[in-house]
C-alpha cells in the first residue's frame, strides 16, 4: 500500500523562446511550465463518469481496435497514437532524458515525452512519482530495467489509471503501447479494427506525420 499523500505533477512543454521550468536544471531542451497538478496516490481515479476524448468522437462500446488514439490529460497530451498489445503486460511510452531524483523522501522521475511518431515537435517534460522499477523483456527478447509511473489515460472515450513503463521506443512504429493491465479495466480488443475510439482532427494527424 502506498502512502496516501498529496503529490505534484509539474508539466512543461518545449517552446522556441529559450524559457525553462523553475527548479528544473538547464537541459538540452528549452521548456516552460504550463500546468501544475495535485492529486492523491495510489488511487488516481477521476471520481466522475469518464469524459470523451477531447479531440475524437467516441465509440459507444468498450471495444478497441489494434491501434487507437489515446490522451494523457494530466501530462497535457490530448492525442497520441498507441498500439493495443495483448501480448504485453504493462503499458509503455517512449521517453527521453530519463532522470531519477528524490523529493520529500519519495523517488521521482523526470522525463521528456514526444507524442508524435514522425516529429519531435510539442515535446512535453513531465515529473512524476516513480512507483516501481521493473525488468521488462521485449518481444525481441531484450531485457531492460525501466522506471514505472502511474497516470490517467483516456482510451476509447473512457478514463482509466494505468501503470506505464518509460523506455526508448524511437525505433518502434508506435511511441505508446497499451498492455493487458490497462485493457483488463473493461476493454475487449477487435484485432481486425482500428480507431474505434475515433480519430483526432486532420491537423493533429498531420502533426503526427510531421507534416504540420
Amino acid at each position: 500500500m502506498y502512502m496516501k499523500r498529496f503529490i505534484r505533477y509539474q508539466l512543461c512543454v518545449s517552446n522556441g523562446e529559450g524559457q525553462r521550468c523553475p527548479s528544473v536544471p538547464v537541459r538540452q531542451h528549452p521548456v516552460r511550465v504550463v500546468a501544475v497538478f495535485e492529486m492523491t496516490t495510489p488511487d488516481l481515479s477521476l471520481g466522475r463518469p469518464p469524459e470523451p476524448h477531447p479531440t475524437c468522437e467516441t465509440h459507444s462500446m468498450n471495444t478497441v481496435g489494434w491501434r487507437e488514439w489515446v490522451a494523457l490529460p494530466q501530462w497535457g497530451i490530448e492525442a497520441m497514437k498507441a498500439k493495443i498489445d495483448t501480448g504485453a503486460r504493462t503499458s509503455a511510452i517512449h521517453a527521453d532524458d530519463i532522470e531519477l531524483f528524490e523529493r520529500d523522501d519519495i523517488s521521482w522521475v523526470r522525463f521528456l515525452v514526444r507524442p508524435w511518431q514522425r516529429s519531435d515537435a510539442d515535446a512535453t517534460l513531465v515529473e512524476a512519482p516513480r512507483i516501481d522499477h521493473r525488468t521488462i523483456t521485449s518481444s525481441s527478447g531484450t531485457r531492460s530495467d525501466r522506471p514505472v509511473v502511474l497516470a490517467p489515460i483516456v482510451l476509447g472515450g473512457r478514463a482509466i489509471d494505468a501503470e506505464i513503463t518509460l523506455t526508448s521506443r524511437d525505433e518502434m512504429g508506435f511511441r505508446m503501447l497499451i498492455g493487458r493491465e490497462a485493457l483488463a479495466q473493461g476493454f475487449t480488443v477487435d484485432s481486425t479494427a482500428s480507431y474505434l475510439g475515433g480519430r483526432p482532427k486532420k491537423i493533429v494527424r498531420q502533426k503526427n506525420r510531421g507534416r504540420a
